[in-house]
């Protein structure tokens, strides 16, 4: 009931009959739009020329090889996932649709994040490329990969003149390549080990292309330094070589930090006054995922890679050591019946609670005794308060990301952010609890995106900006996705397109396959056989 198509051979019979040419490739009927600024809605008509918005205003009457009727439905710009771990789903054929992520409205996601990934990046561009994609990429130079790939496998230390020098080249041959900044995890290891004069050296670089720089912080709790002055090292590393400054992800993770959000906005806010460009991103849940191991075994135990701990954890005396670092560790995310696995022989659906009582254990052996085993189960960590999350939310400088994966559907158990963090956040905060409306949510899912972010002609809906939009019904949309039972596609998302071509048409996959990789510095990168034809 929603589209109109007018087939390829009535077209050419109208342009014979005396049509010099349609003008419009699609328009979209009568919708509301939210135009991604957090301005008020309008209704109006968008017309799309090629894979950009040609006009915004009324266009009855007007000709267009496909009319969608958006009547009763929102138009708005499609959401940019400023936090993503899709990059292996990407790369593989079966996944490179990223049905997961358009059914949440989704047409843009930043992969390497948490200093992870691809360093790479020309080499992942073309393994991305390979398939096709159906949402746009947009890649980081990923601080942990280069700086084992400059220094080896002994992380615990300050990198030598040489290594820094090796370090700096790689993020520059990256950020050549088209990346939008650099990406560091100073909670895992190899980041862990780096100072903030690292990773200031190395974002002064990244400033010379006006990129950015997005951080796991080095405490999300009170594992250390603790989550205020964690944050902190971010704003800091912006004072000092002017790079844009996000924190991932942002959280006070378990009941010891429950409240530390007052004093993070009210610095974060200081510096943004004061000139320092600093950002937050937020998946809208009050549970983290991350690796049993990362969760629980202290970064000094992990040093030099999965073999060397696992010597230590061989040896008695360290051993202990490792243990009640665990503990210390298990408290501060809120004990064992927190922990609910995601995979694992036999632990995945369970919590490390039921699974230590299983085994007559009490929680610490239990985990002990699993990453011992050689297990390294990924985890879901219940420990983040609601009040935090909103307080995080209200934020102008707060953006929405998933920090999901894209999982194949049916296989293990991802978190749910993976398959709903973007229509959670409107069905939950905006409908449902009233936390913000509507338009300033889109606007932290589109334009203040590409504002922090540097995403040119994206993020709008403007004349001129490329043809990526997500129509929704308000009434419908919301995430199904459940921790117990993931996979479940979001609803609600009408139509969705992609550089102006139609990947979800009356919530259905079209299979199109129009993304992608987007390139910092200039022209974007398509498959080889895509060609971009001229548009009037």
């Amino acid at each position: 009931m929603y589209a109109k198509f007018i087939p390829a051979a009535l077209c050419a019979a109208v342009f014979l009959a005396g049509c010099m040419e349609v003008p419009y490739d699609v328009v979209i009927q009568g919708g509301t739009v939210i135009d991604g600024t957090g301005a008020d809605s309008f209704t109006a008509d968008v017309g799309i020329r090629g894979d950009r918005i040609a006009e915004i205003g009324d266009l009855a009457g007007a000709d267009a090889l496909q009319t969608l009727d958006a009547h009763g439905l929102y138009v708005v710009p499609g959401f940019i996932d400023v936090h993503s771990h899709a990059a292996a789903g990407l790369t593989s054929e079966e996944r490179s649709p990223a049905r997961a992520l358009l059914a949440q409205g989704i047409t843009t996601a930043f992969i390497n994040p948490d200093g992870g990934g691809a360093h790479d990046l020309v080499g992942q561009r073309e393994d991305l490329l390979e398939h096709g994609l159906g949402v746009n990429v947009a890649q980081f130079v990923p601080h942990g990969a280069i700086r084992q790939e400059a220094m080896g496998g002994s992380y615990d230390r300050e990198p030598t003149a040489e290594e820094m020098e090796a370090m700096l080249a790689l993020v520059r041959e990256g950020m050549e390549a088209g990346a939008y900044g650099l990406s560091t995890g100073l909670f895992y290891a190899p980041g862990d080990f780096a100072s903030t004069d690292e990773i200031v050296q190395l974002a002064s670089l990244v400033t010379e292309y006006d990129g950015v720089h997005s951080s796991h912080i080095r405490d999300e709790s009170d594992y250390g330094m603790g989550v205020v002055a964690a944050v902190e090292e971010i704003i800091q590393v912006s004072r000092e070589s002017g790079v844009v400054g996000v924190v991932s992800h942002i959280k006070a993770l378990g009941p010891r930090v429950w409240g530390a959000s007052a004093e993070i906005i009210q610095n974060i806010q200081a510096a943004r006054d004061e000139g320092v460009e600093v950002w937050a991103d937020q998946y809208p849940y009050d549970a983290s995922a991350t690796g049993l191991t990362a969760a629980l075994v202290p970064s000094w135990a992990r040093d030099g890679g999965s073999e060397r701990m696992r010597e230590r954890l061989g040896d008695p005396e360290t051993a202990r050591e490792i243990q009640e670092s665990m503990a210390e560790n298990l408290d501060r995310r809120g004990g064992a019946g927190r922990i609910l696995f995601r995979d694992g022989d036999g632990l995945a659906g369970r919590t490390l609670e039921e699974v230590a009582l299983e085994r007559d254990e009490d929680p610490v052996t239990a985990a002990f005794g699993i990453i011992a085993e050689g297990e390294a189960p990924g985890i879901i960590s219940f420990n983040m308060s609601e009040e935090d999350i909103e307080a995080f939310m209200r934020e102008s400088w707060t953006l929405t990301s998933t920090d999901g994966s894209l999982p194949t559907f049916g296989e293990g158990i991802p978190h749910p952010r993976s398959y709903g963090a973007f229509p959670r956040k409107i069905r939950r905060y905006v409908v449902e609890r009233e936390v913000l409306d509507l338009p300033t949510a889109i606007r932290s899912m589109t334009g203040a995106s590409a504002q922090a972010f540097r995403i040119s002609d994206r993020g709008e809906v403007r004349p001129g900006h490329f043809a990526d939009l997500a129509i929704f019904d308000l009434e419908r949309v919301h995430d199904r996705s459940e921790y117990t039972d993931p996979h479940q596609y979001a609803e609600g998302m009408v139509f969705v397109l992609v550089n102006g071509e139609l990947v979800v048409d009356q919530e259905e996959f079209t299979g199109a396959l129009p993304g992608r990789v987007l390139n910092r510095l200039g022209a974007d990168f398509l498959r080889p056989d895509v060609v971009i034809a001229d548009t009037p």
